[in-house]
């Protein structure tokens, strides 16, 4: 039997074209799933894989929908080869039925895993760009510099308390502690 495995990382992204090409492939069941690849837990791939028996092959619509690592490919390739079930890869025709297949299957692996590490590496590199430039990402301040520096004020010098100075500018108080924190070792 033919079971297929379509994933897809948010939920916002649709699987309908991977399904399509599962149902044009053959396969009798198809377990779906909406979660990061770089997630160890993936429910339905444990399911599927518990589903698996022998001459069973396991068939995905691409291969990075699988796994992006190549130890985790390996990992699974080698469970799926245990139960003495196979595996498809219906975009880049990879087929571990046959030792020409399994080999061809390390190979696209090897290739998702260095596409992986480049697409880290230019991350890595765009960021320190960006903060040579002074742009920093993620979130915004909750506090301005000085509502900051206000803070720091009132609670040394014993105006308020932290928890108190954290009411009055509607924050949480462990972003006051950070602040003084950040504060006491600066001074």
């Amino acid at each position: 039997m033919r079971i297929g495995y379509a994933r897809v990382s948010t939920q916002d992204q649709d699987n309908t074209a991977q399904i399509a090409a599962l149902n044009a492939a053959g396969c009798g069941r198809i377990f779906e799933e909406k979660v990061s690849a770089g997630r160890w837990n993936r429910p339905e791939l444990s399911r599927l894989l518990d589903h698996l028996r022998k001459d069973d092959v396991l068939v995905v619509w691409k291969l990075d929908r699988l796994s992006r690592s190549l130890k985790d490919v390996l990992t699974l390739m080698d469970r799926v080869e245990k139960t003495g079930a196979g595996f498809l890869s219906l975009t880049e025709a990879v087929d571990t039925t046959s030792p020409a297949g399994r080999m061809m299957m390390q190979i696209v692996g090897s290739f998702a895993e260095f596409e992986r590490a480049m697409l880290r590496e230019r991350t890595h590199s765009g960021l320190l760009a960006a903060r040579e430039e002074g742009r920093i990402g993620g979130r915004r301040p909750k506090l301005t510099p000085t509502q900051q520096k206000g803070i720091v004020h009132l609670v040394n010098s014993g105006q308020k308390t932290a928890a108190e100075s954290a009411r009055l500018f509607n924050v949480h108080p462990s972003t006051v502690a950070r602040l003084l924190a950040r504060n006491k070792l600066t001074n």
